[in-house]
């Protein structure tokens, strides 16, 4: 089992990041805030205005360790990393699957049925729980959406047909979303889901963990050997990380969402942390994406169990283990593809 090692966040805007030795040196106006052992950090993220010295670039790039640049509001940019080493006869597979019409379908609708399942737990969880006998059944009513799209996943066998029911799915969800949140109700609705840029302060929540989740399954999906941009559920286009985001589906209710409401719930992330930008567009303050990404740091650190394996896994390691059964499928090692859906 692969070591979990630290991401290394970096937010303070101005600040310089470079290799002293063999140890990460970060200042902020020449003055020093942080020394870390490169051997202990994994990948970095950098948040905007943020320099980095061409040596710490290179060994992260001799060393397979990804650097991560999104703008100061955590909108995905770029990534930088060190030449590819993945087995060309996998990614050959992984072209030749776009070909193959019908295990390419049952690929998506293993895919859909795990974000489908997922996002059902999440409803029923939050029906469980419910402040109000108004909001438990708006989530039970969305939790019998999902289950009528799972029963429609296996008649569906074109892959328009799929994005289509989970699009659906989506909305229902997303719809019900308010209905999970227990205090600071009124300052926490949404109106759906909503992005570039988010609207209110729930989207503007969902989409900086997201773009943290991106960035742990595009890692994932490097690990095992496939290429980040050929995917099955979403549709190809130049830049877009589609087979990351295909994995990252079933994760989303799981890891983002579930994360976002305990935030909300404990009042970790107040209304107060947020700014409604000229135009319209909502923001984060500096202190709450310095919240959340201590909170998503220590998420990623818990266990849970993985019934294929047979045992317990941190978070942070669920993205690479579903990657390396996605990539037996792909080479045709595997009848099925089975997403991670905990009991």
């Amino acid at each position: 089992m692969h070591q979990v090692l630290n991401t290394l966040f970096v937010m303070t805007q101005g600040s310089y990041l470079h290799l002293e030795r063999e140890t990460l040196k970060l200042e902020v106006e020449r003055q020093t805030k942080l020394r870390v052992p490169l051997h202990h950090i994994g990948g970095i993220v950098l948040f905007g205005n943020v320099m980095v010295s061409p040596f710490a670039l290179h060994r992260c790039a001799e060393d397979g360790r990804s650097v991560a640049l999104l703008t100061e509001q955590g909108r995905f940019k770029a990534r930088l990393e060190g030449p590819q080493s993945g087995n060309v006869l996998l990614r050959r597979a992984q072209h030749q699957l776009l070909d193959n019409e019908s295990r390419s379908v049952d690929l998506m609708r293993m895919i859909v049925a795990g974000k489908l399942q997922n996002c059902r737990a999440v409803l029923l969880r939050g029906a469980r729980e419910a402040v109000s006998t108004e909001s438990g059944e708006c989530l039970r009513l969305a939790a019998n959406s999902m289950a009528a799209s799972l029963r429609a996943l296996p008649k569906a066998e074109d892959a328009d047909v799929l994005r289509g029911i989970e699009g659906q799915a989506a909305r229902e969800y997303f719809g019900a979303f308010s209905s999970l949140i227990r205090t600071n109700c009124e300052a926490f609705s949404m109106n759906g889901r909503n992005r570039r840029p988010p609207r209110d302060r729930i989207n503007a929540l969902l989409s900086f963990l997201y773009a943290l989740l991106t960035n742990e399954c595009v890692s994932a999906i490097e690990s095992v050997g496939l290429d980040p941009q050929v995917g099955y559920l979403h549709v190809l286009r130049p830049g877009r990380p589609a087979l990351a985001l295909d994995l990252m589906e079933e994760f989303r209710p799981l890891l983002a969402d579930r994360l976002a409401l305990t935030l909300i719930n404990r009042q970790q992330i107040k209304p107060d942390d947020f700014e409604e930008r000229p135009g319209g567009a909502v923001q984060m303050s500096d202190d709450a994406r310095r919240t959340i990404i201590a909170a998503w740091q220590q998420r990623k650190q818990d266990e849970a169990r993985h019934e294929q394996l047979g045992q317990s896994i941190p978070w942070a390691l669920m993205p690479m283990v579903q990657g390396r059964l996605l990539a037996r499928f792909i080479r045709g090692e595997a009848n099925e593809y089975i997403p991670f859906m905990p009991r």
